[in-house]
């Protein structure tokens, strides 16, 4: 647990009584402060007073006498309107902060040669997959490393800093939204595409929420940024003038020279560029990382071809890899070092995971991709899929999607969406399974008739409230599926 100072003795709200509410009343009360605790759910007011913790109605307490509130991410702090903790606590002056917020400031109160570093990622898409890649190889690398925040462990119950630690947290854009303080040494955003603008009060909303990631850029701290998207080159732009180091991730080929193009050999750039580019090569300053074509360059600098790395195919994961290599760079990591971690990352559940394989059938769960641009990653990353959809549609379904209809042989609709899937596929061979296990067999079936490498891919393009509590019981229910049919668990990589 991370304590945080800053409160003693005194009163401080926490409303939401989730994994980080309860984990930032714990790292509150270990700190000094004194936590009031609410949730409008009995069951969290339960077990806080199991815990020892003050519970308190909130709507009569008197919140002249608090120093803080601090909310959960899941409670709305401007739209569609304020949560009703939050006017509250505007109307008595009081700060509304969040975990990371938290996190951020029991690290300011830190000795500055006590202070850990930061990696800090967020992103429509891709940064689970980012913070897990960036976590691998940093570790794969000897640093000592604490992974959490928005995936896995909550940001305040990951170990108490120590100087030689390297903190990589994934933020999502309703945590970024209760902060002021946060300051990443390295900030990276992946991506941005329109999502969860109700929160937000639309794209400019959100857009921000992501931007506040850099709040704190300047000298002394690396900014990389994936510029494919308007928004994201907005904001590679706007911080070109404020210091710092700023490194652009591209799918796009910008640089003459890259990779197969003719790129430069990492263990030749002392022969084959300048004095100046090999130094701030040497010292993990990247102006432009491209990720194309199965490969990675750097400045013009050939880094990995990664049609030799298993778990991370396709273009989307390309990306992650950038953001990890330039991540691990910027903290002192060695090309050679940095590379091998990429090489050797074994992937991350439910997202581009291979779970199986029945002859000449692979398997591939993508349940993480919950929107149309996530599953737009799955389905560009094959020639021909075997393709499992639906749940609980997004707004505007698999509309834009079309263009890669052409990838699917075959596609099995489950779940609320599955109807309306149809429609939109129209002369795309598909099937409504309505279920998982149906959907599985299916498709299995297909994909074998069809002989040779095949590949049947989960990539739902939706929500998974319909049928599922969350995607990642989705994911294990298609795992479970692919193994009852026979199927051989895929090795580790």
């Amino acid at each position: 647990m991370i304590p945080v100072p800053g409160f003693e003795g005194r009163r401080v709200a926490v409303f939401g009584l989730g994994r980080s509410g309860i984990t930032a009343a714990r790292a509150l009360h270990a700190g000094g402060a004194v936590p009031v605790l609410w949730d409008d759910g009995v069951s969290g007011r339960m077990q806080a007073e199991a815990e020892g913790f003050i519970v308190e109605d909130l709507t009569r307490a008197d919140w002249s006498g608090f120093a803080a509130l601090v909310l959960s991410p899941g409670a709305p702090l401007t739209h569609p309107k304020p949560h009703w903790t939050v006017e509250r606590a505007h109307a008595a002056g009081v700060p509304v902060m969040g975990d990371v917020e938290l996190f951020a400031r029991a690290l300011d109160a830190l000795p500055q040669g006590q202070r850990p570093r930061v990696v800090a990622i967020t992103g429509t898409n891709g940064k689970s997959t980012t913070t897990a890649l960036i976590g691998w190889v940093l570790k794969s690398a000897g640093l000592s490393v604490h992974i959490g925040g928005n995936i896995g462990i909550g940001v305040l119950a990951l170990p108490a800093p120590t100087p030689d630690a390297v903190y990589v947290i994934e933020v999502s854009s309703y945590q970024l939204d209760l902060t002021t303080t946060f300051a990443p040494d390295v900030a990276i955003l992946t991506n941005i595409s329109p999502d969860h603008l109700d929160r937000h009060g639309g794209m400019e909303g959100y857009v921000a929420a992501k931007a506040k990631l850099f709040q704190a850029h300047g000298e002394g701290r690396t900014a990389i940024i994936g510029t494919d998207e308007r928004w994201g080159n907005d904001i590679f732009d706007a911080l070109l003038s404020r210091g710092g180091w700023t490194t652009m991730v591209t799918t796009r080929v910008l640089m003459v020279g890259g990779g197969r193009r003719g790129g430069v050999p990492a263990d030749k750039i002392g022969e084959r560029l300048s004095e100046g580019r090999a130094r701030y090569f040497d010292a993990g300053h990247l102006v432009m990382m491209e990720a194309t074509d199965g490969e990675l360059t750097a400045d013009s600098v050939m880094i990995a071809d990664l049609t030799k790395a298993r778990s991370l195919p396709g273009r989307h994961n390309a990306q992650n890899a950038a953001f990890a290599y330039a991540a691990a760079r910027a903290l002192g990591v060695s090309h050679d070092a940095a590379v091998e971690g990429l090489m050797t990352f074994p992937g991350l559940a439910h997202r581009m995971e291979a779970v199986g394989r029945l002859g000449g059938v692979r398997f591939i769960n993508d349940s993480k991709g919950t929107n149309a641009d996530a599953a737009r990653q799955a389905l560009a990353s094959y020639p021909s899929v075997f393709w499992i959809a639906g749940g609980k549609a997004k707004e505007g379904g698999i509309e834009a999607l079309r263009d890669l209809f052409p990838h699917v042989a075959r596609a099995y609709l489950i779940g609320e969406a599955a109807d309306a899937f149809s429609v939109t596929l129209a002369d795309t061979p598909h099937v409504v399974a309505h279920t998982m296990e149906r959907a599985v067999e299916l498709a299995a079936a297909d994909a074998a008739k069809a002989g040779g490498e095949q590949v049947v891919l989960l990539s739902p393009a939706c929500a998974s409230f319909d049928q599922f509590p969350d995607f990642e019981v989705r994911g294990e229910a298609f795992r479970a599926a692919v193994l009852a049919l026979g199927a051989q668990p895929e090795p580790a990589a």
